[in-house]
């Protein structure tokens, strides 16, 4: 007997039906796999896989930006690299000179920025302060998550006016793709990929194939085009960005916008980097008008004290190839709960209970029954060993309610043995604490090796143990 299709049923509605198939993706890593499973085999997460519908089409392309001149294109061959021709490409300057900075130098043309940050933090304000800035170039913000007259009310707040700037509430590539043809933007800002979807994918907005295809799609434009693309992520609640680690290689570089939304500063710090530095940041001010570069970091960092207060030491430390002063404050205080405490912001907490350990070994210091909270002035989070001297003079400062001059700064590692070790640029350290106007600073004396202390104004203790700081300090 042979099965026949009742005339009312519409054909093209099965045979679409017949090429949609189910899968599963994980959120985390955006795995795939044909059936659900607990544990994601390639990321070792739990409970994260997902079921999302799959439209296949054989004759569908996979990408949506199509460029006129590639309908006659050749496979590629291999050619020796001394064939290849390169022309060192001009970077596109912003009037912000912070991300100038964190960008290695400029945008570069075709490449691809992924922007990610808490909800509130000002993602949205900076890329709009950043497109109305770009003078001579027609920039194109796409947004899916506000109106235009949203738009329109944070730019009159911002008090920027670009005639060059074009704004689109979209949310399909496809019809993104058509007003990029006609407008022929030099630069193209979407907020956020989260929110964007493609008709090649039957499922939801921020999906994992969603998230992957958009960004695919995007991705060609910007190689294709030479067009550079801003793309804003949004973060999970452990602070990762959302989506697929595969969106973090796709693109070039990842950009992270830190800081409490309560406070007023907010730093842009980069964690990859195909075309500059990775250890770069960017610092902002958070203010009515929008936010404000902040290009002398120590001004927030140290705090303008009247009265001298134990506890607190000055650091010099290295961000990429910016030298920074922070304020490094510490309070010990006797253990009143039985367990002492050992609590640290913005420093690693088991760095600090080593320096805790040496301080008590070497230093004969008795803080095993000493509350000790750490804190590192102005939200920053440090990883630099040469803020250790600091560190130990700040603790040693509050057990001994002892202040610290004001105008003496630390720029050293400290070893298991106490032994004060040397950091790299010693020279940039000491030469910005001098502009700050310090008179003092404690360094390693294994750092005197090439480096011509005499021309600078400053004092400069060269020490090799930590009995040496000590004794300069507190006699």
């Amino acid at each position: 007997m042979q099965f026949r299709i009742p005339e009312s049923y519409d054909t093209n509605y099965i045979n679409a039906m017949a090429k949609i198939k189910t899968s599963y993706f994980c959120q985390n890593c955006g795995a795939q796999s044909a059936k659900w499973i607990g544990k994601c085999p390639a990321c070792g997460e739990w409970n994260t896989y997902v079921e999302e519908v799959v439209k296949r089409e054989e004759l569908t392309p996979t990408s949506a930006w199509k460029v006129s001149s590639s309908s006659g294109q050749v496979a590629s061959k291999p050619k020796p690299i001394a064939e290849i021709s390169y022309q060192d490409q001009q970077r596109i300057q912003t009037k912000d000179q912070e991300l100038n900075r964190v960008l290695g130098g400029g945008i570069v043309p075709g490449s691809m920025v992924l922007i990610g940050g808490e909800p509130g933090i000002g993602k949205s304000t900076l890329m709009l302060q950043i497109a109305l800035g770009l003078q001579g170039h027609r920039v194109l913000y796409v947004s899916g998550e506000e109106s235009e007259q949203q738009i329109k009310m944070r730019a009159e707040r911002l008090e920027a006016q670009q005639s060059d700037c074009y704004i689109l509430t979209e949310t399909g590539t496809q019809n993104i793709f058509k007003q990029i043809e006609l407008l022929q933007p030099q630069v193209l800002v979407v907020d956020s990929i989260q929110t964007l979807h493609s008709s090649f994918i039957e499922a939801g907005a921020g999906s994992v194939s969603q998230v992957r295809e958009c960004t695919a799609e995007l991705l060609k434009f910007a190689k294709e085009s030479g067009t550079p693309v801003f793309l804003i992520g949004h973060i999970t609640k452990e602070g990762n960005l959302a989506g697929p680690k595969i969106l973090e290689h796709m693109v070039d570089t990842v950009l992270q916008f830190e800081g409490d939304r309560h406070m007023t500063y907010r730093i842009l710090r980069t964690t990859k980097n195909r075309f500059g530095s990775t250890s770069e940041l960017g610092i902002y001010e958070m203010l009515g008008s929008g936010l404000r570069e902040v290009s002398n970091p120590s001004e927030i960092l140290i705090s303008q004290r009247e009265d001298a207060f134990s506890g607190i030491a000055i650091g010099a430390t290295l961000e990429g190839n910016r030298p920074l002063l922070i304020e490094v404050q510490s309070l010990v205080s006797v253990a009143t709960y039985g367990t002492p405490q050992r609590a640290s912001t913005g420093f690693d907490g088991k760095r600090l209970n080593m320096l805790l350990a040496v301080l008590e070994k070497r230093g004969g210091y008795r803080l095993g029954a000493q509350d000790v909270f750490l804190n590192i002035a102005g939200g920053l989070k440090v990883e630099d060993p040469a803020l250790d001297l600091a560190v130990c003079a700040s603790i040693l400062s509050s057990f001994e309610d002892m202040s610290i001059p004001s105008t003496t700064c630390f720029a050293a590692e400290v070893g298991l043995g106490g032994e004060v070790r040397a950091v790299n640029r010693v020279e940039n350290r000491i030469t910005e604490a001098e502009k700050l106007g310090f008179r003092e600073i404690y360094i390693s004396k294994y750092n005197k090796k090439g480096v011509d202390l005499s021309k600078f104004s400053i004092k400069i203790h060269a020490v090799g143990r930590l009995e040496e700081v000590f004794q300069g300090l507190f006699g």
